[in-house]
């Protein structure tokens, strides 16, 4: 039994050893080239990334996408009272105020409302992509035994990392709103138009979309970290900063395709099946269900690259990884880790 163990672990690292060396798979890549590897993964362990998304990612997305859990009546308020805050801020109530405030509750509200889907099954299945896409860089299968055997010893920091992600998400939107408001209030009370405040508002909003699209990839190079590396919260994030140097507008390029890719099936379900149908209300029956599919199509192939993209990030910047490990401050994966625990058994 001992033996069988010690020579996996043996196989693992020479296998570990001789993909570092692949630069078909881990050389730095820029965003065209990080989708065409995501195909490629895909092709490669099609079975397991499809069950991975028939089984934790569709749920999510089929609970998501028509908000089954989120009470309108609480949107409504909220939207009430953002319109009531932007009206006294100076802005003038444009139909993309409206809108804008429109959207942000129905977000806040079904974040809030589907958090314990998003820290279970999503977070299960970001777990779930993340070691199949390092089972095929290590040419190994993907076990299911071996992935819930690791997912019990990382899951507790797992969930940690995710609340210190989202902390991360909340701090940054609450900065936003607050300066936002503190923004059009000063412009409103030095007598500044109310069309100069919306132009004023959307200069700041264009700018924080960029901050928010930095965030939002660090937070997924954090996720991707505290599966791979043994560091989790504070430390991942710290990690993931330093890890995307250099490689910034790469992940600018994929959370801009990602969004757009999202952002136009969710736009669909909400014309098609939410306000339009055919009469008797027939297309709900099979666009609602397709679209759900599409979605979560989406998901998987964005939370593939965010996996990609961390391999792509490491070999950028592997000369310093390696000295910073031949200092003896480097952080070990964790597959490994869990490898050469399982060969003591």
């Amino acid at each position: 039994m001992d033996t069988g163990f010690s020579r996996t672990n043996h196989k693992l690292e020479i296998e570990s050893s001789s993909s570092r060396d692949d630069h078909h798979q881990f050389h730095s890549m820029n965003a065209l080239e990080i989708l065409r590897e995501t195909v490629r993964i895909l092709r490669y362990n099609l079975v397991a990334f499809m069950l991975i998304a028939a089984l934790l990612i569709c749920p999510v997305s089929a609970i998501l996408l028509p908000n089954l859990l989120v009470d309108q009546s609480v949107v409504n308020s909220l939207t009430v009272r953002l319109i009531l805050l932007a009206k006294s801020s100076g802005l003038p109530l444009l139909p993309f105020v409206r809108n804008s405030c429109q959207k942000f509750s129905e977000t806040a509200v079904s974040s809030a409302t589907c958090f314990p889907l998003f820290v279970t099954l999503s977070l299960l299945s970001r777990a779930a992509v993340v070691y199949s896409v390092d089972c095929t860089y290590s040419r190994r299968k993907v076990v299911v035994t071996k992935f819930l055997v690791i997912m019990q010893r990382l899951w507790k920091r797992l969930v940690f990392t995710y609340l210190w992600v989202c902390v991360v998400i909340v701090v940054c939107l609450t900065s936003f709103c607050v300066f936002l408001v503190a923004v059009c209030s000063s412009f409103f009370v030095l007598g500044f138009s109310p069309d100069f405040n919306a132009y004023g508002a959307i200069f700041v909003g264009l700018g924080f979309s960029v901050v928010f699209a930095n965030v939002i990839i660090i937070c997924n190079t954090t996720i991707v970290i505290s599966i791979l590396e043994d560091v989790s919260g504070p430390r991942a994030l710290v990690r993931a900063n330093d890890l995307i140097k250099g490689q910034t507008q790469v992940g600018l390029l994929i959370f801009l395709g990602s969004t757009i890719g999202l952002t136009f099936v969710e736009g669909l379900f909400e014309h098609r099946v939410k306000i339009l149908s055919y009469g008797d209300g027939s297309s709900r029956i099979w666009e609602g269900p397709l679209l759900v599919v599409m979605y979560s199509f989406v998901v998987l192939i964005d939370t593939m690259m965010s996996a990609v993209f961390y391999f792509s990030c490491r070999s950028y910047s592997m000369e310093a990884v390696e000295a910073l490990e031949a200092s003896g401050g480097g952080t070990q994966p964790i597959m490994e880790t869990v490898s050469q625990d399982l060969s003591l058994l």
